[in-house]
């Protein structure tokens, strides 16, 4: 009954296989099982041919052998299953029929109605064939030929490498295939050959193709990759072909024409090598177009043509497993042209390179890099060149008292064209003991020693809040700090519950901070990783000089299938002193904010992240942000809210007051159609920041798309709108259509 249902169910499918043009032929799996492979204790020999079968027959007077029954026969390698196999020995003629399957060394799979093989079991000719490669995809025709070399030739045929079985286990057709007159297959080139070929996509008439080859499997080899076409209102449409040479095994480069109906053609060029240390990549972008250095203005008149480019690179060589070589190289002719030609949208571009040594006990690098600014306001000779940075730490465990020390030496050399010129060099030592009482609270101890020596040359280049004083000047840090926190755990409401109150205590002496300059320490806000820290400062060159208690409670709760952790905190500063933190750091005043973070997950459909500081008189939220994610993975919403409120002065921070809200969902339709879309919104007001051009809804970017993607294609159209204007790169529509073949032109 089960076996009728089935079929049953599957009618529909097999009539819209059976009524396929015939050119195309039966891509479907057939019902039958591959020959296995011969017992391992008695393979035949070379020239031997071993076969078996439910019955034999054999003609003395004809000298032909006729087997039925689940026949089957092997020769090196090669492997053959009938119902049906007629062998006359004198012309070494092998006839098959019925349910036919033959296996070749290299896995493939051929199928058919009847063979026609010479006793080699190597060659012959198949009538209705279907080959399943081993690397993926399946070739059909109506008759096909097999050369000693494992050459096929076919006729009439069709080639598809997707699926040709639904989810319920019905037969379908393919995504794609490609069909033509005749095809040629080599597997000692793991390529196909097609000549009068057509590509259908979806079951549709045929694209006319030219003559042309594709490679199957794994490998790589030179030809045409997927096409790029998309439009927007600045360059109009674009449609851009790649085409990839295969160099070598290991090394490889692709040439992309981009051709566009409003302005000239931009040539893409990426080159890629990978040895057995490691792998590098380089893409790069050239093209003239008009560009504009005005970048204030909303609708600037002072352009110019000019050649534009992109050097965009990528490296990473493992010399053994301690010694590792890695860099980056972003370059660009000017501050739009990445956005214009939609490439990136990156505010700056980092240039690096890094030598490291990892050991269980060490780390030690050599590190430089380069900024290249993309935002409008910043002058470029003022953003650091580091020639180089050198880090070194080691730690020694169980060392006094069963602690562990923590040895590290720094320096750095950071030049300007336009700005300040620092020299920075420190060492230090860090102890850390962690004990557990009897009543289960766990105890941290901690020292901290540093020395540091400073050179400043043009100081007075330097924004003022910044700048240190021209010449060497010397510093010593000191800390002492003790941690305790007491975990309290039980359960609760079917699951488990743990508060884990929290208070540390941290003394420094003062510091002269600003006698040296500030190029690492420059965003300071308080939130929950730093609440915590010795220094709440990112960097090295401020370090916060106050003694203070700082305390605060996580509450984690576990129940079947959700999970809430809460954390809250806040500190005091136990000196009068100023502060060398500003207002608008939540660390300004003795008492600090109220930072905190909540964390809720149900299962794996929903999480929630709430990130939060309140202002300690009166409770004004100075930072709100959530982030959540709703759904499985095929339909799913994100959101996400992020407000500002810290008063901050722009002469400390760039970063100013901002309030914006993101959206973006997927929602599938059937097994593999869904819609997309995403939204960025500028909420921020002039009452929240006078120099904002927001008017509290302000849109900076839509996108809204539809996409089809299975097993072998991936199809999609995209619509994007930008609303920000950045020179010549200009707000309008753009369109982007998708089209990956996956397991064809990669």
């Amino acid at each position: 009954m089960l076996r009728n249902h089935f079929l049953a169910s599957c009618a529909l499918p097999l009539a819209l296989v059976a009524t396929a043009p015939a050119m195309a032929q039966d891509l479907t799996q057939r019902d039958v099982a591959p020959p296995p492979p011969p017992a391992a204790d008695a393979p035949p020999a070379e020239d031997q041919v071993k076969f078996s079968a439910g019955q034999l027959e054999y003609d003395l007077n004809e000298d032909v052998v006729t087997a039925t029954g689940d026949v089957r026969m092997y020769r090196t390698g090669d492997r053959l299953r009938a119902d049906k196999v007629v062998w006359n020995r004198k012309t070494g003629k092998v006839v098959a029929t019925g349910d036919i399957a033959v296996t070749n060394p290299d896995g493939d799979v051929a199928y058919g109605d009847s063979i026609e093989l010479t006793d080699s079991l190597k060659d012959g000719v198949i009538d209705n064939m279907l080959v399943v490669l081993s690397e993926g995809g399946r070739l059909a025709a109506e008759k096909g030929t097999r050369d000693q070399d494992g050459t096929m030739r076919l006729v009439r045929a069709a080639y598809t490498p997707c699926s040709v079985t639904g989810l319920n286990g019905c037969p379908k057709n393919p995504s794609w295939k490609i069909t033509a007159v005749s095809v040629t297959y080599r597997p000692d080139r793991e390529r196909i050959y097609y000549g009068g070929g057509s590509f259908h996509l979806f079951g549709l008439p045929g694209i006319p193709l030219p003559r042309f080859s594709n490679p199957i499997g794994q490998g790589a080899d030179s030809g045409l990759l997927t096409p790029i076409i998309r439009y927007n209102q600045v360059n109009g449409v674009e449609v851009a072909t790649p085409y990839y040479f295969r160099l070598a095994p290991n090394r490889g480069l692709t040439v992309t024409p981009h051709i566009y109906s409003s302005v000239l053609p931009m040539l893409q060029v990426d080159y890629s090598a990978l040895n057995d240390k490691g792998a590098f990549r380089v893409t790069g972008y050239a093209t003239e177009s008009r560009r504009s250095d005005d970048l204030l203005t909303q609708t600037p008149t002072d352009t110019r043509r000019a050649f534009r480019g992109y050097l965009d690179g990528i490296g990473r060589y493992q010399f053994s497993p301690e010694w590792s070589l890695s860099g980056s190289l972003r370059l660009t002719t000017d501050r739009t042209f990445l956005r214009r030609y939609d490439i990136s949208r990156d505010d700056r571009l980092r240039t690096t390179a890094s030598l490291e040594h990892i050991d269980a006990d060490s780390y030690f690098a050599v590190n430089g890099w380069y900024v290249q600014t993309m935002r409008v306001n910043d002058p470029q000779g003022q953003q650091p060149i580091a020639i180089p940075e050198i880090d070194y730490r080691r730690i020694v465990r169980n060392s006094v008292l069963g602690g562990q020390f923590l040895f590290q030496a720094n320096s750095v050399a950071l030049t300007r064209p336009d700005g300040q010129d620092t020299q920075r060099a420190f060492a230090s030592v860090r102890w850390d003991l962690r004990k557990l009482t009897r009543w289960g609270q766990e105890v941290t101890f901690t020292g901290l020693a540093r020395g540091d020596v400073y050179h400043t040359a043009d100081s007075l280049l330097s924004p003022l809040v910044y700048r240190g004083e021209d010449g060497v000047h010397t510093r010593g840090i000191a800390v002492a700090a003790m941690d305790v926190k007491w975990p309290l755990a039980g359960s609760f409401l079917g699951g488990s519950q743990r508060l884990t109150p929290h208070i540390q205590i941290v003394a420094a002496p003062r510091l002269e901070n600003f006698a040296v300059p500030n190029e690492d320490s420059r965003a300071v806000d308080l939130d929950t990783s730093n609440l915590f820290d010795l220094n709440r400062f990112p960097g090295y060159d401020r370090f916060e000089d106050s003694s203070r208690v700082t305390y605060g409670a996580e509450w984690a709760v576990t129940l079947p299938g959700i999970t809430l952790d809460a954390v809250i905190g806040q500190s005091y500063r136990l000196s009068e002193r100023p502060t060398i933190l500003y207002d608008g750091t939540g660390l300004s005043d003795r008492w600090s904010d109220f930072v905190g973070r909540t964390e809720l997950r149900i299962r794996d459909f929903v999480s929630i992240i709430h990130r939060y500081r309140l202002d300690k008189d009166g409770f004004a939220v100075r930072r709100n942000e959530i982030d959540a994610t709703i759904g499985s993975r095929g339909t799913y919403i994100l959101a996400g809210y992020l407000r500002l409120n810290r008063n901050i002065l722009p002469t400390i921070e760039d970063l100013q007051d901002r309030e914006e809200g993101r959206l973006a969902g997927r929602v599938a339709i059937g097994n593999f159609w869904s819609l997309f879309g995403s939204t960025v919104v500028d909420l921020t007001s002039r009452r929240e920041d006078p120099l904002s051009t927001s008017d509290g809804f302000s849109p900076i970017r839509h996108r809204l798309g539809v996409q089809y993607e299975d097993d072998c294609l991936r199809l999609g159209l995209t619509w994007r709108r930008d609303y920000r204007v950045v020179g010549d790169a200009r707000a309008g529509n753009a369109v982007l259509f998708t089209l990956a073949l996956k397991t064809l032109g990669r």
